[in-house]
């Protein structure tokens, strides 16, 4: 458990720069994610093929992999949609009710019961982003693909628990990814009908951010935060991403003062957030103690 909340907290923090890399890269939200999806792939299937590692699947594998795949895709599409219409701190802590849409769904998914606990600490949660929302009419566009953002998110993370069960992290992860670039790749041209743009191609410090984001803020994240499943529930998961919003505001702070363009009602509900995380932790570790004791 210490080995997996490692892993897990470690793939929290590169997961709190890819909302401002994200600031950073010229690119608009569907060129962004294809370029990172692009350059992923490749690195994944280099890497895997030198290490042995990479396996051939048969279709009826590859399909429920692929079709995670496209949820990422459509998650990341929406969250850096988030940021583009809003701001860094906005689009990171929508994604905190990506906590709320794993407790429904994960019972939903794997016919499990529903955890009351786990409502309760998402409905805080729930309540910290309606709080921003009704408050902050500014950035209501932002907050509205931000909470569509979460939601994909929440059963990437419930299909990935069921994957790791029958494959390994490696397989997954390549798999995933390449499915959602190919997947993109065919929407692309009525993408950029929808939403034309200057230029395709990225600037010298766009390819930068884009290498940094797709080496570090997705190879090694989803690695680690896939190891982290083995062992972790998703809900649990979910919740300790909570905090990359803290890692992503300061540095929005720091890097594009965004305290200035930030009210009370931001902090209320970014405070109400830290408190489901905080309250999550507790429990986590009081029932893990329990389960140690017991055994």
């Amino acid at each position: 458990m210490k080995k997996s909340f490692l892993h897990l907290h470690l793939s929290v923090f590169l997961a709190g720069f890819t909302g401002i890399l994200g600031k950073l890269i010229t690119l608009n939200e569907g060129l962004l994610v294809w370029y990172r999806l692009l350059i992923t792939a490749v690195t994944l299937f280099v890497l895997f093929r030198l290490q042995g590692t990479l396996k051939k699947l048969p279709w009826k594998d590859i399909l429920p992999i692929g079709a995670t795949g496209v949820v990422i895709a459509l998650h990341w599409l929406f969250f850096y949609g988030s940021i583009k219409y809003s701001n860094v701190s906005i689009g990171v802590i929508c994604f905190s009710l990506t906590s709320l849409f794993t407790a429904v769904f994960d019972p939903l998914i794997n016919r499990r019961r529903f955890d009351v606990a786990e409502m309760l600490l998402s409905m805080l949660t729930l309540f910290g982003i309606l709080l921003i929302f009704h408050f902050d009419t500014q950035y209501r566009t932002g907050i509205v693909l931000g909470i569509i953002s979460a939601m994909f998110a929440a059963l990437f993370t419930v299909f990935n628990k069921r994957l790791i069960k029958r494959f390994d992290t490696n397989t997954i992860t390549f798999y995933e990814l390449s499915t959602g670039f190919v997947v993109l790749t065919l929407f692309m041209p009525l993408y950029l009908y929808l939403f034309p743009v200057a230029s395709l191609l990225p600037t010298s410090m766009d390819v930068v951010y884009l290498l940094i984001l797709a080496w570090a803020c997705t190879v090694c994240m989803y690695l680690l935060s896939m190891s982290a499943l083995k062992k972790i529930s998703p809900f649990t998961v979910n919740l300790c991403f909570n905090l990359e919003p803290v890692y992503s505001i300061i540095l929005a702070f720091l890097l594009f003062h965004e305290n200035k363009m930030l009210n009370n009602a931001f902090y209320g509900g970014l405070a109400c957030i830290m408190l489901s995380v905080a309250l999550q932790m507790i429990r986590v570790t009081r029932q893990h103690r329990a389960a140690v004791k017991a055994a």
